[in-house]
């Protein structure tokens, strides 16, 4: 038996992406529990910034701490609301600079749609597996995270900013001509960022998960309700545990989560 406090999946990339899960005592390559069985026991909850057994809030934290912390403050969700740049302190001026004045990327990925989004380079393409994406395209590298969040609340108008979680599971997408929509985001991008920032090679990229069988249907597993669940893993996708009833678990929304886990 593993034991231990959810945090985001760990990824690496290749053919398929390999999944790691980080549970302080163990550290476990997910992918070879495909095909196997599986219990999930629910064992309690544990911030992940005070580390007290309070209630979970938003984002692996208790409500002090998420209202507190300077990595849950409201530019990490609204990249736009950034203000490092010109010195401002949001919860933590020294933190805020060290995150926010870094390059960053503004995106197209496609999982159930094409969407828009920001992330620190450094992240890529962590975010776009985190997002369940089979393709992804970069389209500005900027020198900070303000600059960021101007560029993707203009392509905001044309383009979705969330993932559809269901379809994104059950592998339904559109095809998507990207010259086209990489053309519609330059169109649409504030002109002073496309001639200094817009990265000229669009190179898409493929992404391929460790997927067995994709779900018909998606029912999402609440183990604080359930307690425990036992199932057969057929694949994992995003930050989602997918099983062979249809279950699906998600990892990120229930950091802070502790968690038994058997294999059998």
């Amino acid at each position: 038996m593993f034991k231990g406090v959810l945090k985001k999946m760990i990824t690496e990339i290749g053919e398929p992406i390999r999944y790691f899960l980080n549970l302080e005592n163990d550290f476990l390559e997910v992918n070879q529990f495909l095909d196997r069985t599986i219990k999930l026991n629910y064992a309690g909850t544990q911030c992940l910034s005070c580390f007290d057994s309070k209630p979970i809030f938003r984002q692996g934290f208790c409500k002090n701490c998420f209202f507190e912390i300077p990595h849950a403050g409201d530019w990490v969700m609204r990249p736009e609301l950034s203000k490092a740049h010109l010195g401002e302190e949001d919860r933590d001026l020294e933190y805020e600079k060290k995150v926010q004045l870094q390059p960053h990327c503004v995106y197209l990925a496609l999982s159930s749609h094409i969407k828009v989004g920001v992330t620190r380079k450094s992240q890529i393409p962590t975010r776009w597996i985190d997002q369940g994406a089979h393709q992804a395209v970069g389209i500005l590298e900027v020198p900070n995270r303000y600059l960021a969040g101007v560029a993707e609340v203009s392509l905001k108008e044309y383009f979705s900013d969330k993932t559809n979680w269901r379809k994104m599971l059950q592998n339904d997408y559109l095809e998507v001509q990207w010259q086209e929509a990489i053309k519609q985001a330059i169109d649409g991008l504030p002109k002073d960022l496309i001639v200094p920032y817009i990265d000229r090679d669009f190179e898409i990229i493929e992404l391929k998960f460790p997927v067995l069988k994709y779900p018909e249907k998606v029912k999402s597993l609440n183990l604080e309700k359930e307690n425990t669940y036992t199932g057969v893993l057929k694949g994992i996708k995003g930050q989602y545990l997918i099983f062979e009833d249809q279950t699906v678990y998600n990892i990120r929304s229930n950091e802070g989560t502790v968690l038994e886990i058997n294999i059998k």
